[in-house]
């Protein structure tokens, strides 16, 4: 099978194509015959060697990726059979091996791709939905009434907790560029700031509960705009012990989140996009012989939803 190597960190000419065995499953395990890779800033951070890099350093080969969807073409577990169309995030934050025609993925990790989308938008509705999904219900226990602010509402993260947030009862503000504007408010952001000058300090705290999705300073934007008992998840970075002491002065519950596989909540996620509460916005696909373009995309942090590598 075709699959892409990273040989070590560094650039794009880190990423080498090569021909591989198709892998071997265990049992709990399916085969997965990958239809599309969705692509997101982790790959870029582990590719450049920070991460979870260091946990994975010593695989060979080491294979990026964790986002599938596909076909189970073999199966050793009881809950998908051959033929089941198939979606998940695969063994986050292990070794994923998503960028290959075939991956070996736990049947746990995944759930059945919903009839009504595509192969496309299962795979961009796989590890942006899980962290949106993990940062609203199970750490932040969004309510029904309550303030919500997303930041970078229109990237991958962003733009499918907005609607989660709207599902869940909320009122909804996100972030973005004053470009994106008519994107976040299409997707169900009851208001929008335009990032760029906003004076954060500036503001009264009102928000129950914000998701940082951008990180480094942002964070100080976040706990100065959430207010007394809130919550703030910050996605990309760890928090300094400068920034969860103002925060616990300020009463405010906040803290770093990474995703994790979970196949019960990739259901929960296949069940909203059965009903057509979430829908995962797809900007751009790739061919499997653009990964590299598709990289230096992501990289650009200007990606508007989601983009996907076609094997």
């Amino acid at each position: 099978m075709k699959a892409i190597v990273l040989k070590g960190p560094g650039g794009t000419d880190q990423l080498e194509y090569r021909e591989l065995d198709i892998p071997a499953i265990q049992p709990g395990e399916v085969l997965v015959k990958v239809k599309a890779i969705s692509i997101n800033p982790v790959d870029i951070k582990v590719r450049e060697g920070h991460g979870v890099y260091a946990a994975l350093k010593s695989a060979n080969p080491l294979i990026l990726g964790w986002d599938i969807s596909g076909v189970v073409t073999e199966s050793k577990s009881e809950l998908y059979k051959a033929g089941d169309e198939v979606f998940g995030m695969v063994n986050f934050p292990g070794h994923g091996k998503a960028y290959a025609e075939y991956v070996a993925a736990p049947a746990e990790h995944l759930a059945l791709k919903p009839a009504n989308i595509s192969f496309e938008e299962a795979a961009a509705a796989t590890l942006v939905a899980l962290t949106a999904w993990q940062a609203l219900v199970t750490y932040g226990k969004v309510q029904k009434g309550q303030k919500v602010l997303i930041h970078a509402a229109a990237g991958g993260v962003g733009h499918i907790a907005v609607q989660i947030a709207k599902h869940l009862g909320a009122t909804v503000t996100g972030t973005s560029s004053q470009a994106n504007k008519a994107f976040v408010l299409s997707i169900g952001a009851d208001y929008h700031i335009d990032y760029k000058g906003y004076n954060w300090m500036a503001q009264q705290p009102e928000y129950d509960f914000v998701l940082d999705t951008v990180g480094g300073d942002n964070i100080h934007n976040s706990i100065a705009v959430a207010q007394n008992g809130g919550t703030v998840i910050s996605i990309p970075t760890g928090l300094h012990e400068d920034v969860t002491s103002k925060a616990k002065e300020r009463n405010i519950h906040a803290q770093f989140m990474l995703v994790k596989s979970n196949g019960a909540e990739m259901q929960q996620i296949a069940a909203l996009l059965t009903q057509g509460i979430l829908k995962p916005h797809v900007s751009q696909t790739f061919s499997f012989d653009q990964m590299k373009e598709a990289h230096l995309q992501i990289a650009t942090g200007k990606t508007i939803g989601k983009i996907l590598v076609k094997p």
